[in-house]
């Protein structure tokens, strides 16, 4: 069963090369507004940038009052009358299907030297892929495209794929592949009808939207590291940010860390809220929520 998702990025030093022509040959048109899309994605709508925003992977509740917003896991289901975000984890195995992956899929998983699969030390139940080669994308998509369509056909209106930094994070993915199987995620969901959002990874945001072709972004702690200008610079208003009550940046001269310094930030997205790490569910202990 997946657990909540809320990862610290860091910074990635330098701009990434560029991937081969053929991936750059295929970038979609972007969008521009939150109406409807045009051209070739006219049924994809993107997210609002008003209203109440909250991020509930751990666990799925109410909000007094309503919610417009809502990201949840790909098990979960979608908020009745609020734009409903689906996370999938696409480049990282999902918590409890290690052994499927050990077993049938296991020439699709990332190998270290002694060629035992990688493990991501933060999340020591999920198993790192590798879309180095087309064999190998084909066969990590033939997993995850049914997830993207089962978003869709639970009426999700949108897909967060998680984990876009991968080849930034561990040797040995050919960053190429990697960005060939974000675009293959795109495709996806853009022929099930739905929005793709970029998932952190600051460092791609003018390509994630120009030759990736994902329509917004969701960051997580882009204040507390210095990147939502970043954002805002390639997608707009249309970034969903969500910042961590233990990690938030310090609020003037005397560095108290406090929630101001979220909501006072001039680049933070429209839709900015703090929650607790381990995004627990209202009536659990260390619940937090608040939205500047």
């Amino acid at each position: 069963m997946p657990i909540s998702r809320a990862r610290a990025v860091a910074l990635v030093a330098g701009v990434a090369s560029l991937v081969s022509a053929a991936l750059a040959g295929c970038a979609s048109d972007g969008l521009t507004s939150g109406e409807p899309g045009s051209e070739g994605n006219a049924d994809v709508v993107l997210p609002p940038t008003s209203g109440t925003f909250d991020y509930q992977l751990g666990e799925s509740y109410a909000i007094d009052g309503g919610i417009d917003v809502v990201a949840r896991d790909s098990t979960a289901t979608p908020e009745p009358g609020a734009y409903s975000i689906c996370y999938v984890n696409g480049f990282q195995t999902q918590p409890g299907e290690a052994e499927a992956w050990l077993g049938e899929r296991g020439e699709l998983l990332l190998r270290d030297a002694s060629g035992e699969p990688v493990i991501d030390p933060d999340w020591p139940d999920e198993y790192i892929l590798d879309p180095s080669t087309s064999r190998q994308r084909d066969g990590i998509l033939a997993e995850i495209e049914p997830v993207i369509t089962g978003c869709a056909e639970a009426g999700f209106d949108a897909v967060e794929v998680d984990n876009l930094d991968t080849y930034t994070r561990f040797g040995g993915i050919d960053e190429a592949g990697a960005l060939q199987l974000a675009r293959a995620y795109v495709d996806a969901a853009h022929a099930s009808g739905l929005a793709i959002g970029q998932k952190n990874s600051a460092e791609l945001a003018d390509r994630g939207r120009d030759e990736l072709g994902f329509d917004f972004a969701v960051t997580e702690e882009c204040s507390a590291y210095g990147e939502c200008g970043t954002y805002s610079t390639a997608y707009g208003e249309h970034v969903l940010q969500i910042e961590y009550l233990d990690n938030l940046p310090a609020a003037g001269a005397e560095a108290v860390i406090s929630t101001d310094a979220v909501c006072g930030d001039p680049d933070r997205a429209p839709l900015t809220i703090i929650r607790d790490r381990d995004l627990v569910g209202v009536d659990a202990d260390g619940y937090f929520y608040q939205q500047c």
